[in-house]
């Protein structure tokens, strides 16, 4: 009668009680797993002859009050389990752990298979003991994870795994190849099935990406950018023939100066001003009509761009394959 996570929290006494039944039923499960296996190797001539040599008399006892009677007595347990079946469903209907009544035989499919006396079903019956270590688990009375059982297992178990994926993932990607290199024309496919349709957003999205580019490259070195141009106003006056003819004339020198700071500022002002219409709309539409045909441009695949896009994905499906071969549990567990 295992309880479930979701199941509502159970008063102390009721909680003991459940579990001292869970672990009633995992040593009748026990026994009963215990008398199917020494009956099924009491059925070997060689160690069913070895038994009588060795104990005569209680080979004697089982043999007539035991094997004899295996069925009625596997089915006095099974009458325990099934009973056993009854009561957790009344349970978890009276405490309503499951969203329908009906739930309780699907969670708990291997207690109502473990009662079917069949030998391949009474197996099922090991998984109720499975089901109590969980439940102890989750109660904090054990910690599985520190069983070097269970370390062992999680690690082969977790080899085992990654191995299943890798192996997938390579006949996966595999496949991708081969459909890659005997496709015809794959890039004119993409781009029609998959570039074209979405042009116009494409165009949109290219644009704004480089509006606020650009803008907010211009915001952040605006200071650098007006000292450029007036470093580079200054070196074009100095070396200038004319303002070279300026400064030798009376107050030339002031003049040449006053010039060349007004020059600077009005380079200053020009580069500012070209930089703020950048954000009008003539200059989006003029930049969506360049994005447009540089994007055409691209988008136009012949022959030789086909081989080379096909490569291209060959290559990193290739790389993809070597990275997902590495052997990752090795530097997990060495």
């Amino acid at each position: 009668m295992s309880s479930n996570t979701a199941s509502p929290a159970l008063s102390p006494g009721l909680e003991r009680l459940h579990l001292v039944w869970d672990l009633l039923i995992v040593v009748l499960v026990v026994a009963n797993l215990a008398l199917l296996l020494f009956d099924s190797l009491f059925l070997l001539p060689p160690l069913n002859d070895a038994f009588a040599t060795v104990a005569p008399g209680l080979h004697e006892a089982y043999d007539r009050h035991v094997h004899a009677n295996f069925i009625e007595i596997d089915l006095v347990f099974v009458a325990i389990f099934v009973f056993d079946v009854l009561l957790g469903w009344a349970v978890a209907i009276a405490e309503r752990r499951y969203h329908r009544w009906f739930f309780y035989p699907f969670v708990h499919w291997y207690d109502v298979l473990g009662c079917i006396p069949l030998s391949g079903f009474r197996l099922l019956r090991i998984l109720r003991a499975l089901s109590l270590i969980v439940r102890l688990q989750r109660l904090g009375l054990i910690d599985v994870r520190r069983w070097q059982i269970a370390a062992f297992f999680a690690k082969y178990y977790d080899i085992l795994m990654e191995e299943l994926s890798d192996r997938v993932a390579l006949r996966l990607l595999g496949n991708v190849q081969e459909q890659i290199r005997a496709s015809d024309s794959l890039s004119t496919r993409l781009i029609d099935r998959v570039v074209m349709p979405r042009k116009q957003q494409l165009i949109r999205e290219i644009t704004e990406r480089l509006e606020e580019m650009t803008g907010n490259a211009y915001t952040r070195n605006r200071d650098d950018t007006m000292r450029y141009v007036s470093a580079l106003v200054g070196r074009s006056v100095a070396e200038s023939q004319e303002m070279r003819r300026l400064r030798r004339l009376p107050m030339g020198e002031l003049m040449s100066r006053g010039l060349e700071a007004s020059l600077a500022d009005l380079a200053c002002r020009l580069v500012h001003e070209a930089m703020q219409g950048l954000r009008s709309a003539e200059f989006k539409a003029l930049l969506e009509r360049l994005t447009e045909s540089g994007f055409d441009t691209w988008v136009q695949a012949d022959k030789h761009t086909d081989r080379v896009t096909e490569q291209v994905l060959v290559d990193m499906l290739e790389l993809m394959k070597e990275q997902i071969a590495v052997k990752q549990w090795r530097h997990r567990y060495d």
